[in-house]
């Protein structure tokens, strides 16, 4: 398996200003790019490493656990280099963003959404994006039916979910409560056709020393969920542990870890201006 507005009328003029404000921003981009070639795959190289550490400490199976490369806010220059490397699967936080980055990346990626999705931005994602692969953030019955309505009305085929749990009860975090989490699981599996349902995700708290017990949460809610259902735990996925914590994740039996930083580092690429 290892395999996240429209602009404004311009005049000449500010066309003109903005063409050379694209140009300096794209030079500044793959300088950044050039700058730092090879490192992200040689990070992602180190990122398998370890995660085929972690998972052979568990005496799990290393071919099982999916590596999301986080990338947002990091250009295309440096997503085509983890890609050259062989790496097939990336999550993006801000829907907009990967509608851009979508069309200038090889089709066979598998995009996962793992941000806040509002139920406007539903229909241009799903429609833009059409290897969206995962959205692991379904919090709610409203985004649920909206995904399953959408999906249905473009044609395309049943799109995978997670089911995103508050398991820290932060108030700063997104996700169904766990008490809310069978509820919402069974209003997936029996009313959105359009969806399929892998499992769940969470967000650990930020002090690491306190994740454990965040991650043994979402875990029960798996148990809750497949034995209610009556799905096997071993097709249900856990998608929790990110760079700081991934290692950690598996071992208590995470499927799917999103890495960012550890990848392609902390570094904030140029953006481009705007007249």
């Amino acid at each position: 398996m290892n395999t996240p507005e429209a602009p404004d009328q311009q005049t000449s003029q500010s066309i003109e200003t903005a063409d050379c404000s694209s140009s300096s921003s794209q030079g500044l981009e793959m300088a950044a790019a050039s700058a730092t070639d090879g490192v992200a795959a040689a990070a992602l190289s180190s990122v398998l490493q370890r995660v085929k550490q972690a998972a052979e400490r568990s005496g799990r199976v290393p071919d099982r656990i999916r590596v999301v490369a986080v990338s947002k806010t990091k250009p295309v220059t440096i997503l085509r280099q983890v890609y050259d490397a062989g790496h097939r699967c990336f999550g993006e936080n801000y829907v907009q963003e990967l509608i851009e980055k979508a069309p200038q990346l090889p089709e066979d990626i598998q995009w996962h959404f793992i941000g806040n999705l509002q139920n406007n931005k539903v229909k241009p994602l799903l429609t833009a994006v059409p290897n969206l692969a995962m959205v692991e953030t379904v919090d709610d019955e409203k985004i649920a039916n909206n995904l399953n309505r959408v999906i249905g009305n473009i044609g395309r085929k049943p799109l995978k979910v997670f089911i995103q749990v508050n398991t820290s009860g932060e108030e700063s975090k997104f996700g169904v409560e766990p008490a809310g989490c069978l509820d919402l699981a069974k209003h997936v599996t029996r009313n959105c056709p359009n969806l399929e349902f892998c499992g769940m995700m969470t967000i650990g708290m930020p002090d690491y020393t306190s994740t454990p017990e965040n991650f043994k949460t979402l875990a029960n809610c798996r148990s809750d969920v497949c034995k209610a259902l009556g799905i096997a735990e071993q097709q249900t996925e856990l998608s929790m542990g990110m760079s700081g914590d991934f290692e950690l994740a598996i071992e208590m039996g995470s499927t799917n870890v999103r890495v960012g930083s550890t990848i392609f580092g902390a570094r904030e690429y140029p953006k481009k201006q705007t007249a």
